[in-house]
């Protein structure tokens, strides 16, 4: 026989717990509510066999617990702590940064659910008390260390973004302060390769010429840098980008960030065409 307490004074744990142990299918199980002194207790009694198979479905329970009731309070409490110096909307923003971050790869659901379920189940095997509150503060270490490297890639995130909106900005402001010296531009875009043609069809070179650069910042396109360079030099009315591969990647919706309405795209016209068919068909 095993019998395990769980002691807590939060009526939110309480009655997730509970509606969790109904639902849990665990023969030989029995669970009852009590009031002591100073805790409620869950107490659940398992008269089988398989102790170590009770232990692990109580572990698992209690990690589902601490990731659904918790762990969004901990992530504002070691934001607020660490990175105070940000506004209360940044922090939002950091926040909601680091469940976009463990949604998009299930290993970090994986991950912290195994970190947490280890920790029950060690203790769990030798112990047959938590005080909650006790526990959750002194031996999750391990847990709070991987929350706080979700964070931290969370901020870097953040950061990133924030660079590249004053980056978008600063261009925009130039842009709108500058005469533009020509009508139209075409810029025929792939993921191969990027030409620039004026508006007679002719080729324009890319300008490489970092001291002519009309940005200063981080924020890199590979050799993208130089069509940006380019178009801040020429600052046309109307810029037509025809798209070979038919995809708007990060530079298309940079480009359409920053020139905004002199931006036309294009994905079939005798441009694209003719570019389209020079790829399946190239000289030899």
């Amino acid at each position: 026989m095993k019998s395990i307490a769980l002691k807590t004074n939060n009526s939110q744990t309480i009655e997730y717990f509970k509606n969790e142990l109904k639902n849990t299918n665990i023969d030989n199980m029995y669970f009852s509510f009590k009031q002591f002194k100073h805790y409620k207790n869950i107490i659940i009694h398992y008269t089988g066999n398989n102790i170590c198979d009770f232990i692990n479905k109580i572990s698992s329970l209690l990690s589902f617990l601490v990731i659904y009731e918790f762990e969004e309070d901990f992530l504002k409490e070691s934001i607020y702590k660490n990175y105070f110096y940000f506004s209360k909307y940044e922090r939002e923003i950091i926040l909601n940064n680091c469940f976009d971050i463990m949604i998009e790869s299930k290993n970090y659901l994986k991950n912290k659910y195994n970190i947490l379920y280890n920790i029950f189940n060690d203790y769990l095997k030798n112990n047959t008390k938590i005080y909650l509150v006790g526990f959750l503060n002194f031996r999750l270490q391990k847990y709070f260390d991987f929350l706080n490297s979700i964070i931290e890639e969370a901020v870097n995130n953040f950061i990133i973004e924030k660079e590249y909106q004053e980056f978008v900005s600063l261009l925009k402001l130039y842009i709108n302060s500058q005469k533009c010296t020509c009508q139209e531009i075409h810029i025929v875009y792939s993921k191969d390769f990027t030409i620039i043609l004026d508006e007679n069809k002719k080729i324009i070179e890319n300008s490489k010429n970092t001291f002519n650069a009309k940005f200063l910042s981080d924020i890199t396109f590979s050799t993208n840098d130089y069509t940006l360079n380019t178009l801040l030099n020429i600052l046309p009315s109307k810029i037509y980008i025809h798209l070979i591969d038919n995809t708007i990647d990060e530079f298309i919706r940079t480009l359409n960030l920053i020139f905004e309405k002199k931006i036309v795209i294009c994905t079939d016209c005798n441009i694209c065409n003719l570019y389209k068919k020079t790829i399946k068909n190239p000289v030899l």
